[in-house]
């Protein structure tokens, strides 16, 4: 099984703390989050990884080298213009010869990616999705939500709702919307869907997806996940680690 971490963006929403370091290089507990993103790869017997660069590249290819030292092999790209979280997969398309997991670099968490990738298997999927509920106020950038029927197939995926997309989305039984925590496990022949140039997985490419009456499902698991991509959400995280609440045993 091979990972591909997505770490282009500049984090600018981490100011100041971004300013000389890529997003996925702040610190948790002297670790890089991106340290965190490979353990947990490599605690998942994941062991071939590529990561998508483009803000301050040098700084994460001096820490992490060819991965060796951390028990993987990682493969790098570079994006002089930001690609986006699909469009960054065309240029590892050789590397992408099988099923695949995207984790995008502004997570930390211990969710177990064995489990995820076996039920991916058993509901013969083309795409899985892990959904969470967020645990503290203010986590989510946008009010979107990816709506599940019972069986935990995704029927929708909306971004950014305008307000008759809002009025949906609260008049949906709570057990059968979540958020989308941006790990995905993907049929290779994903590739095909997504075009040269920008491009963005919850707003076009798993859109057509669905639309070509593929199957996407919903992985949910209780797990310890935040995303950092925001200071008071870093702040929370940090918090979380350092005090030996959660990921004690995780290296």
């Amino acid at each position: 099984m091979k990972a591909v971490i997505l770490c282009a963006g500049k984090g600018e929403r981490l100011r100041p703390l971004t300013e000389n370091i890529p997003k996925p290089m702040i610190l948790i507990n002297g670790r890089p989050v991106l340290e965190y993103l490979i353990q947990l790869c490599k605690n998942n017997d994941i062991k071939e990884i590529a990561i998508n660069t483009s803000y301050l590249p040098e700084k994460i290819k001096e820490y992490f080298g060819d991965g060796s030292k951390f028990g993987v092999k990682i493969n790098y790209s570079f994006e002089s213009e930001l690609l986006g979280t699909s469009g960054a997969l065309n240029n590892f398309r050789d590397f992408l010869d099988e099923p695949f997991f995207v984790i995008y670099g502004d997570n930390v968490t211990d969710l177990n990616l064995k489990k995820m990738l076996k039920e991916h298997q058993k509901n013969k999927a083309f795409a899985t999705l892990y959904l969470y509920k967020e645990k503290m106020a203010n986590e989510k950038t946008t009010p979107g939500r990816v709506i599940i029927n019972e069986s935990g197939e995704i029927k929708e995926i909306i971004e950014n709702p305008n307000e008759e997309q809002k009025v949906k989305i609260n008049s949906i039984t709570e057990n059968l919307k979540y958020s989308n925590s941006g790990i995905y496990i993907l049929d290779n022949k994903i590739l095909k869907f997504i075009p040269t140039g920008y491009s963005d997985f919850p707003k076009q490419i798993f859109q057509a997806i669905l639309k070509a009456d593929l199957k996407i499902y919903g992985y949910r698991e209780d797990c310890y996940i935040r995303e950092v991509g925001q200071m008071h959400r870093y702040l929370k995280a940090k918090e979380e680690i350092e005090s030996n609440e959660f990921l004690k045993d995780f290296f």
